[in-house]
């Protein structure tokens, strides 16, 4: 019998260790913030009159410590663990993958300081200042490179689909990336766009919606292709479908992102075509979903010892749900009732809760205890855990949903005489409740994920101090 491989050194955990941890992190930091604002909204004095927690400089530190910090050190973790298991291969450059670690460790500190001093673009899931663009930049060359070059020296003749879906999102974002952020810098803090007007607004939501088409839907794609069938002890249901799931989704996300511009002055071609596109996605969207549940097939009975499992099945039926919603959004009839509403915020934390969340904090339960060469520090908690994250979540949604629909329909309610029925303040009003349980469901969520980083931390705590073997 062979000796036992030791994995630590065949390959390099210990950049996913950091990602691991540091995504617990700012996970809690993100999170934390996004219910200060949902508390801020219900009841405007918990500004304190400061500028620097208002919600106009939070509000996309919170989105940016989700999506990037959070979302991207998870993806970061993910995608360098598994790249390195199905190609039997270490990480291309131990160079590039520190500069991938620090630099984007760097991005987050330089983020956590400039959006509360206002030093931002003012761009949708793009505000850093120029200097901090360059940054991601060299950054994700580096990460880029080190993919890519892993692929290159894989022992595995097959690159697992898994590989294609981080690869198409690394190659995209940095494509969008840069393209958005084109600026003309004045000084240490100040640009000017190099797109504009209407054309700048539609540059801006081409990578608006593919950020959340790339970044947070294709990626964490490729986190459910591996993780799915590992958690589940089965293979992939279809092979075949992944792959169709791969090339169809790549080609169709990149036209949607017109939708979010009806009626402006955008030509109303570009946004029937951006729902076109966006009604087309619905197929490829729901047969990864499909492919991902029925990987279950033969092993249901696991669902109800195995939470873990529970979190990924949870996150696959949010993800069906949101791409549902979101094509069925972007139709002119319904778009006029949802759009400026807060039924659009349900359907993205439906999303980023629902689907984004709820696959990370499964992957880093799986990955946590493998990286450690341990056990689970306990399996009730992450038990206790799926529950209060999935109330929190429908909580915030559903309260969402409904205040989202009677705030379009107040809007645009007339009276005999042909004047508004309600004013803006009545409104605003109508909100208040809605608003109260969307705070205490973002609560719930962040207790719950305190609780996982709590049990995250003890399971590291109590690890052997040996390598890991297979």
């Amino acid at each position: 019998m062979p000796p036992p491989v030791n994995l630590s050194e065949k390959y390099d955990f210990t950049v996913v260790k950091w990602f691991s941890i540091a995504a617990m992190v700012y996970g809690l930091v993100g999170f934390l913030v996004g219910d200060l604002l949902a508390w801020q909204l219900t009841f405007p004095l918990l500004n304190f009159d400061l500028p620097y927690i208002s919600f106009g400089r939070l509000r996309p530190l919170h989105t940016s410590a989700v999506i990037f910090a959070f979302g991207g050190s998870v993806l970061f973790a993910t995608s360098y663990y598994v790249v390195q298991r199905t190609c039997k291969a270490r990480l291309f450059s131990n160079l590039l993958t520190a500069i991938t670690f620090w630099g984007w460790n760097l991005v987050v500190v330089l983020v956590v300081i400039t959006y509360p001093l206002g030093l931002v673009q003012g761009k949708e899931y793009a505000e850093p200042i120029w200097p901090i663009d360059l940054l991601i930049t060299v950054v994700w060359v580096a990460y880029l490179i080190n993919f890519v070059g892993t692929l290159a020296k894989r022992k595995e003749p097959h690159i697992y689909v898994a590989n294609w879906f981080f690869l198409a999102f690394i190659i995209t974002v940095a494509v969008l990336h840069i393209v958005n952020n084109l600026e003309v810098p004045v000084n240490l803090v100040d640009s000017y766009p190099v797109w504009s007007g209407v054309q700048g607004a539609l540059i801006q939501w081409w990578y608006g919606h593919n950020a959340v088409g790339f970044f947070l839907t294709a990626a964490f794609l490729g986190i459910v292709y591996y993780f799915v069938p590992k958690q589940a002890e089965r293979p992939v249901y279809s092979y075949r479908l992944s792959i169709v799931h791969f090339w169809s989704l790549i080609f169709l996300y990149i036209w949607a992102g017109p939708h979010h511009l009806h009626y402006t002055a955008l030509p109303d071609w570009a946004g029937t075509l951006g729902a076109t596109f966006s009604i087309m996605l619905i197929l490829p969207s729901w047969g990864g979903m499909i492919n991902g549940i029925m990987t279950l097939s033969g092993a249901w009975h696991k669902l109800r010892t195995d939470p873990i499992l529970r979190f990924f099945i949870i996150s696959l039926s949010f993800y069906g749900m949101s791409t549902f919603e979101g094509p069925v959004m972007s139709l002119k009839s319904v778009n006029a009732l949802s759009h400026y509403t807060d039924w659009t915020i349900g359907h993205v934390h439906s999303g980023a809760l629902g689907w984004v969340a709820m696959v990370s904090f499964a992957a880093l339960y799986h990955l946590v205890p493998r990286l450690w060469n341990t056990r689970i520090h306990s399996v009730a908690m992450i038990n206790l855990h799926f529950w209060m994250a999935t109330i929190g979540i429908v909580f915030y949604i559903v309260a969402m949903w409904i205040a989202g629909v009677m705030q379009g329909l107040m809007w645009r309610a007339y009276d005999s005489f042909g004047n508004l029925t309600y004013s803006f303040a009545e409104t605003v009003h109508a909100m208040h409740p809605y608003y109260f349980i969307r705070a205490v469901g973002g609560l719930i969520f962040l207790l719950g994920a305190i609780l996982m980083a709590y049990n995250l931390w003890m399971t590291i705590r109590h690890a052997p101090r040996v390598a890991v073997r297979a």
